[in-house]
């Protein structure tokens, strides 16, 4: 079981992938995986998300620090619920999206925290700004999906979206689920 744990840790993981024949492209299953966030401020909060993304993953099973993975949303396709909010999100104040039309996670290392549990560490890129991120993740593997959850809390000033610091938190909660196929 552990083999198979690291197996997936392996893939998000973007270690410089040597050429290896046990190496496992993992699928997308875009009906089955999320990205969603909730935002705070003073007198309430609003959800939202993203509907477009695309997952780079690749496991090896036999040698795990082989794997990676990259995650890249489109910020078009972002909504919230509340109409005026999405477009406002989508201007410069927040995500800029015609100026910056995606956002780029690229994991750098994986950090095993149980057999079921991961911290993945990696770049993230918004608003032309690159940081790091450590996200801790849930991992599930069977034999036909290898299964990413992740619910943690994004500073968004990092990245130099301040618009309405002292009313709006910085804190962003972030949960996304990815269901990828073997």
């Amino acid at each position: 079981m552990w083999t198979r744990v690291f197996g997936a840790v392996a893939l998000i993981s973007s270690m410089v992938v040597l050429p290896a024949t046990a190496a496992e492209t993992l699928t997308l299953d875009t009906e089955k995986s999320k990205i969603n966030f909730l935002g705070k401020k003073s007198d309430g909060q609003h959800a939202g998300g993203f509907k477009s993304f695309t997952v780079e993953a690749e496991a090896d099973f036999d040698e795990p620090t082989n794997g990676k993975l990259v995650i890249e949303i489109a910020t078009a396709s972002l909504w919230s619920d509340n109409a005026k909010l999405t477009n406002h999100l989508k201007n410069p104040d927040f995500f800029d999206i015609r100026k910056y039309p995606k956002i780029v996670f690229t994991a750098t290392e994986i950090d095993p925290q149980s057999e079921t549990e991961a911290k993945i560490i990696g770049d993230l890129k918004m608003l032309d700004k690159t940081a790091s991120l450590a996200v801790p993740c849930r991992v599930t593997v069977t034999d036909d999906v290898v299964e990413l959850v992740a619910k943690f809390k994004l500073d968004r000033t990092v990245w130099g979206m301040d618009y309405g610091t002292g009313n709006i938190e910085n804190d962003v909660e972030i949960d996304a689920k990815f269901v990828l196929k073997r």
